[in-house]
């Protein structure tokens, strides 16, 4: 799959779509002399260069950091949730991946709780919505040595680390064939529970997040493990089943 240092041509397939309410299509540009050390969204931003150069309107996409922390950069590139790396996102494709004369179909998040703004831009605060249902940690952490003055297993704060881990991109959501957010929501909410800290909300953020994401019409997992199969932080499916224990847990105490 690789190229030699040679510079090479790319046809791109992008969904163009101009708002929420509006019919979308599939258009193609082609975008010539791209180096193999270039990132996939460079790239796009020679073609948004090209296209303001001959009076179009530039493709709209998501990103921020490129440094594969903030989530935002997600697309389905040749049917594939973040493109062909695993455990990668959008922004750590390198155009070295394609070769030349390649044609490459760039589409947006599809589906109903990502709704798609423009382009290949789509609204992910449902993710955000199901986060604020947590709510916060009541117990003050403050400095380092504060934080320190609470004693925590090795096993359970890395288990917790590893969860938070979580970037919130919403691959899991893509690939799930449900649509389920619970490998988010299972990351969320295990790295508090598993952690001292996060024990004075432990039921009201477990009660609170599942219901927000049932609210949001978050599909159910089904256990096909899509999820953890794409997720750029290699978040475990045992968050999902803790999620569920905690969901649990805490249904039984509020019936008592």
């Amino acid at each position: 799959m690789t190229n030699n240092s040679k510079n090479f041509s790319v046809t791109v397939r992008v969904w163009r779509q101009a708002g929420p309410k509006e019919p979308g299509k599939m258009v193609s540009y082609k975008v010539k002399d791209v180096s193999p050390d270039t990132s996939f969204l460079e790239m796009l931003d020679i073609l948004n260069d090209n296209l303001l150069k001959a009076g179009e309107h530039p493709v709209t996409f998501e990103s921020d950091c490129r440094e594969g922390i903030c989530g935002s950069c997600g697309l389905v590139i040749n049917g594939d949730v973040h493109g062909p790396d695993e455990h990668s996102t959008v922004c750590q494709l390198h155009m070295r991946r394609f070769k030349n004369g390649d044609v490459i179909t760039v589409e947006p998040w599809r589906v109903k709780t990502f709704p798609i703004l423009k382009d290949l831009a789509v609204d992910r605060s449902a993710l955000d919505r199901v986060m604020k249902a947590g709510g916060f940690v009541s117990i003050p952490v403050g400095s380092a040595q504060d934080a320190n003055a609470i004693p925590v297993e090795k096993d359970k704060a890395e288990e917790a680390m590893d969860a938070a881990a979580c970037i919130g991109c919403g691959a899991c959501v893509i690939a799930c064939p449900n649509g389920a957010a619970m490998l988010f929501t299972g990351a969320k909410i295990s790295q508090l529970a598993l952690l001292p800290q996060g024990g004075p909300e432990r039921a009201r953020r477990a009660l609170g997040m599942v219901e927000a994401m049932d609210r949001e019409g978050f599909g159910n997992c089904s256990n096909e493990y899509e999820c953890e199969a794409v997720c750029p932080k290699e978040v475990k499916v045992a968050n999902i089943a803790r999620m569920n224990r905690e969901f649990l847990l805490a249904n039984l105490a509020s019936k008592r």
